[in-house]
């Protein structure tokens, strides 16, 4: 892409200028590694497997596998949004062309802008139980990891979440690349070394190992992993029973992980070869392909050293508060007991933690190119669309930034804002949704662009391929929405955070009616800019 920066030269002007002023910096490999940290089996995967216990009769490993093959209609959507309009924004330009300007900007502006705030403090958690606790309890620092279990901890990491994710993304998108590599190779290095310890030590060894460390660093009694299995019983688990009817409710539980293989749609204007269908379904497809057969392999391993039933009895104990340790069950630190070394413990825990710090600059990375998207369709101020010369949208990373300090202050000392945020997943699914439906009927609602594009020749009993693998997926997500709202397992149907989501679709629809307004006023019609693509 150019990289002129220069704004344009009236409001007469449909897009805020001619080129966008991103860059071309990634590759497909990029994309994939992109999707592969979004459903990070590493941190967001084992902190969802944890919450299994709450419908025990589901299996968790047949919850993965299912899921992961529905959710192969998701990555056909997105690939074939991208190949047919391979622009930055993603959700938002799809919607906008598609469904109308004001749906794409409400849905888009909600999901990718406004919640992501509020995903800053779900990434410090992550840090904190995974990363930051268990390596200051090895190290024998235990002030510091019961300060990352206090308010101000949980503060503390979410500023450092936010700051460390705008460092690397205003370093641009090919220095994000190497650095996203190293943090793939180092966390695979990682993951192998757990996954070893796990293949060649015996349940016997694991026992022996947890009830040592377990008593030197959490003052636990001398048997804690019976205590555990005590403490935390679940009745109904079954490793390998299918029991069809719980496991299908257990899967609105298991998307919170993995329903993120398009995180990365809204950057693939600047991936080369975006409009190559078969290279996204490669990106998204292979890494969510390739993430839920590694974790069946590892809960697999899981059943074999930890022994399935403790290891739901920990997570349950955890959450029922009544453990024999209070910190949440962390796997990667149980295989870390497998070795008699503190260094090497620490050693395979950072290892572990690159899959963090891979992961971490997606909490603002793909929102910048939503609300960059807006402004350079003239929505927002033009100035929101200026770009440094590397490429970075440093006004929209701004806009991403500077909210969510205070919102994860409220989050951490707040007395009930952390129950406002239970449905910031719901949002996010609304906005795919969105786009789903607007994937489906596009052939018919822009037969001149899809008709233009390499996905036009794919269709599935005389039906677009495009629109078949939208509907499917649609309908996956009705189902998880609907079971989100009426079923209290989930634990996001709160009144009061679907009132506080709804007073963030109002804000994002009263922004747009203003801008429209102000842009009417000026002689422009947005509406002609909804007709046309921006180009590259």
């Amino acid at each position: 892409m150019a990289s002129d920066t220069t704004t344009g030269s009236g409001a007469g002007d449909l897009f805020q200028r001619k080129a966008t002023g991103l860059l071309r910096g990634w590759s497909v490999l990029d994309g994939f590694i992109y999707a592969a940290f979004a459903i990070n089996l590493l941190t967001l995967g084992l902190y969802i497997f944890s919450l299994a216990p709450f419908i025990p009769d589901g299996s968790l490993i047949y919850a993965i596998i299912l899921s992961g093959l529905y959710l192969v209609f998701q990555a056909v959507t997105y690939a074939s949004l991208i190949a047919v309009m391979p622009r930055a924004g993603g959700d938002y330009v799809w919607m906008s062309r598609v469904l109308g300007g004001g749906i794409g900007f409400v849905l888009a502006v909600t999901g990718w802008w406004f919640i992501l705030w509020h995903w800053v403090p779900i990434y410090a958690n992550i840090l904190n139980i995974e990363v930051l606790v268990p390596l200051a309890t090895i190290a024998g620092f235990g002030g510091i990891a019961d300060f990352f279990g206090e308010p101000g901890g949980m503060f503390t990491a979410s500023t450092v979440v936010a700051i460390l994710a705008s460092i690397l993304i205003s370093l641009g998108m090919r220095t994000y690349a190497r650095i996203q590599k190293f943090c793939f190779y180092g966390g695979v290095i990682g993951l192998v070394i757990m996954l070893a310890l796990l293949l060649f030590n015996s349940n016997a060894d694991f026992v022996g190992a947890f009830n040592s460390h377990a008593q030197d660093l959490y003052g636990a009694g001398s048997n804690a992993y019976q205590q555990t299995l005590d403490a935390g019983s679940v009745k109904g688990t079954n490793l390998g029973a299918l029991a069809l009817g719980p496991t299908l409710l257990l899967i609105p539980m298991i998307v919170f992980f993995n329903l993120w293989s398009n995180w990365g749609a809204t950057l693939y204007g600047e991936v080369r070869g975006a409009s190559d269908f078969r290279k996204n379904i490669y990106a998204m497809g292979g890494a969510l392909v390739v993430t839920s057969t590694v974790a069946v392999i590892m809960l697999l391993l899981f059943a074999k050293t930890f022994g399935w039933d403790f290891y739901y009895a920990a997570n349950n104990a955890y959450w029922g508060g009544n453990g024999p340790i209070s910190v949440w069950p962390y796997p990667g630190l149980f295989a870390a007991f497998l070795f008699d070394s503190p260094i090497l413990q620490f050693i395979l825990v950072a290892l572990l933690a690159l899959w963090f710090f891979g992961w971490v600059g997606s909490v603002f990375l793909s929102s910048t190119r939503v609300v960059f998207a807006t402004a350079f369709d003239r929505v927002l101020p033009e100035w929101v669309a200026k770009t440094s010369r590397n490429g970075v949208p440093y006004y929209a990373l701004a806009l991403m930034l500077l909210p969510s300090i205070p919102i994860s202050y409220l989050y951490a000392y707040g007395e009930n804002f952390a129950t406002y945020t239970l449905d910031a997943t719901l949002v996010i699914a609304t906005t795919f949704l969105g786009s789903a439906i607007a994937a489906a009927v596009l052939p018919w609602r822009k037969p001149e662009i899809y008709n233009a594009s390499p996905i036009a020749r794919y269709n599935v009993l005389g039906l677009p391929l495009i629109t078949v693998a939208a509907s499917m997926f649609s309908i996956f997500l009705v189902f998880c929405i609907y079971k989100w709202l009426t079923d209290d397992t989930y634990g996001i149907n709160n009144g009061q955070s679907l009132i506080y989501m709804a007073i963030l679709y109002a804000v994002a629809l009263g922004l747009y009616v203003a801008f429209r307004l102000l842009r009417r006023a000026q002689g422009m019609d947005l509406k002609m800019v909804y007709d046309e693509i921006p180009e590259d």
